[in-house]
Parts: structure tokens; C-alpha cells; sequence
């Protein structure tokens, strides 16, 4: 198949402009002739159609988007036998929560909070029919008029009881390093809590306008959330509550059974801070010569490779 470009028709669809791009595929704005309605294109590049597994995925990433029906989560628009390859969804209007972050760097706590609570509304939605995003980052929420939040791009969505499928390339299995969570960092699949993990990540980058974890390369990224935690929020922005602080702690824990076990156990603090009371913690220890940081990190970055290799030739 060759590339599709704005201008061009594809079915009862006008291609009126590339909206993004995501991992395999094109997302382009369009017009639905038959109705005159605005939707989302999204089409696999040339390439990836031959890939039996990206297919496969491309399916269920289609179906998914079908069965789901809420305010919050982008809605999948069923098609009889199109032409080629592709999938239309509603068109979300609005900017990408990434767009917003850049432009605003961080957010005020009450806004932040807000916004948090609308995705824990989705995700609790989604998680109550077996689907787990797995992907969930800035790039991945359309904020549009009032704050009012749209997951979006269930490429790597997991549904309970499909059989796992393998890509070749890192990214379209693991996530985003940023986001990611710890236990799908050790080549898990990630369940609910890993969502949870990941919504603590956004609201701890919309509190303080930065990501806890950094590093030189994704795998510093990643190997980082393994062997520490966060750092408090409020060392970053004094803004930010005791209670909200507390609420980001137990969002970002490493251990997902000490994390919050659902998005609405998550919202339920959220809607409620006065109620959450910070647990003791250890005095911080004394920081590490950074040598012996830097030694430790390059160290731990072989062995991460090692098992997320391990993970993509015969897991996820």
C-alpha cells in the first residue's frame, strides 16, 4: 500500500490534514462524507502492514476503542469492510496535555488535581471492563473545553484474557520510560495498579513541571524507578500540600502492592486530602559520592537490557 496523504479520499473519508503521528501509523484529520462529521483517521504505515503482529495488535487496539463507551476515553467508529488497513474515531478537539505543560511548565495544585481526577474517572471505567492502557503519558490526554479530559492512543492497551503478543521494537511494548512502571520495567504486563503508577508520574510533572525520575538515556530512566524512590514534590514546589505529597508517595510506589490498588482508591484521596495522613518515614541517608552514583547506574544498565531483551524475544 502506498502512503496516504491530506487531500486524498480513502472510502467515505476526505483526508484533510496529518494530525500526528503515533508509532506505526499516521493519524489524520478527516471529514466523513456521508455525514459531514469531523473523525480521526488512523493508518498503518506501508511497512507495518506486513507485520503480522502489528496487525494483529492494530485489531485489537480497534476493538477495544468499539467496546469502550465513556466521556473520557476516545470512541472507535465501526467501519464495513474498508479498503485497507484502518481505524476512525471520533475526532477529540482540544491540545494535548503536553502541549499545555509546555507552554505552561507545571499547573496550580487545584487545576492539576482536577484534571488528575478526570483521568482516575476514566481509567476506573476502562479497568472496571478489563483494559489496562499501559501507555498513559501527556502525549496521551486531550484536554478540551473546561479541563474536560479524553485518554486517547490504545495502542499497547492489554484486555484481561487475550493472548499476549510480541513486537519487535522496545517502545511498542514497554511504554514510554518516563511513565512506565516499575513492574512492566521488569517485563511484566502490567495490571490496573501500573496505570495508577502512571497517572502519579503526569501529576507529579503537573505539580512540579518536571518528571521524578531523569537520566541520560531510557534505561537510566527506567533502571532509576527500580532502585529509588520519587523524590518529595514538595522539595521541588513548597506549594504543594502535606496531604497531596502523601497522596503522590503512595501513587508512586515501587511495590504496586503497596500502591493504591484502584483509580478510584487514587481519586477517593484526591477528592478527600484532609483525610490522608503521611506515614513516617526513614531520615534520608546521606547522599552517595557521585561517582559511585554514576559507577552504580552503569552498572545496573547491562542488566536492564539483559531482561528487557529477554522480555521481547519471548514475553509480553
Amino acid at each position: 500500500m502506498t502512503p496516504l496523504h491530506a487531500g486524498e479520499q480513502l472510502d467515505h473519508y476526505r483526508l484533510e490534514g496529518l494530525a500526528a503521528r503515533s508509532g506505526m501509523a499516521s493519524i489524520f484529520r478527516a471529514t466523513d462524507l456521508r455525514t459531514g462529521a469531523q473523525v480521526a483517521v488512523k493508518v498503518p504505515h506501508p511497512e507495518a502492514e506486513c507485520d503480522v503482529v502489528f496487525f494483529d495488535r492494530f485489531a485489537r487496539e480497534a476493538q477495544i476503542g468499539r467496546d469502550l463507551n465513556h466521556p473520557g476515553v476516545v470512541k472507535v467508529l465501526p467501519e464495513d469492510q474498508p479498503s485497507r488497513v484502518y481505524m476512525v474515531s471520533e475526532w477529540v478537539a482540544g491540545r494535548l496535555l503536553r502541549e499545555i505543560l509546555a507552554s505552561e511548565v507545571k499547573l496550580a495544585p487545584q487545576r492539576a488535581v482536577r484534571i488528575a481526577l478526570d483521568i482516575c474517572d476514566a481509567l476506573d471505567y476502562i479497568h472496571g471492563r478489563g483494559v489496562v492502557h499501559r501507555d498513559l503519558k501527556p502525549e496521551n490526554v486531550m484536554i478540551g473545553a473546561d479541563d474536560r479530559v479524553t485518554l486517547i492512543d490504545f495502542g499497547i492497551a492489554a484486555k484481561a484474557g487475550a493472548r499476549r503478543l510480541t513486537f519487535g521494537k522496545l517502545s511498542h511494548v514497554m511504554g514510554t520510560a518516563e511513565y512506565i512502571s516499575p513492574e512492566q520495567v521488569r517485563g511484566k504486563r502490567g495490571d490496573a495498579r501500573s496505570d495508577v503508577y502512571s497517572l502519579g508520574i503526569i501529576l507529579y510533572e503537573m505539580l512540579t513541571g518536571t518528571t521524578p525520575f531523569r537520566g541520560p538515556n531510557p534505561f537510566a530512566v527506567m533502571n532509576a524507578r527500580l532502585q529509588e524512590d520519587a523524590a518529595p514534590a514538595r522539595e521541588v514546589n513548597p506549594d504543594i500540600s502535606a496531604e497531596l505529597e502523601e497522596i503522590l508517595r503512595r501513587a508512586l510506589a515501587r511495590d504496586p502492592r503497596q500502591r493504591y490498588a484502584s483509580a478510584r482508591d487514587f481519586a477517593a484521596d484526591l477528592r478527600h486530602p484532609s483525610g490522608v495522613h503521611a506515614e513516617a518515614r526513614p531520615p534520608a541517608r546521606p547522599p552517595l559520592p557521585k561517582k559511585v552514583l554514576l559507577y552504580s547506574t552503569l552498572a545496573a544498565i547491562p542488566v536492564t537490557i539483559f531482561a528487557l531483551l529477554l522480555y521481547v524475544a519471548g514475553r509480553q
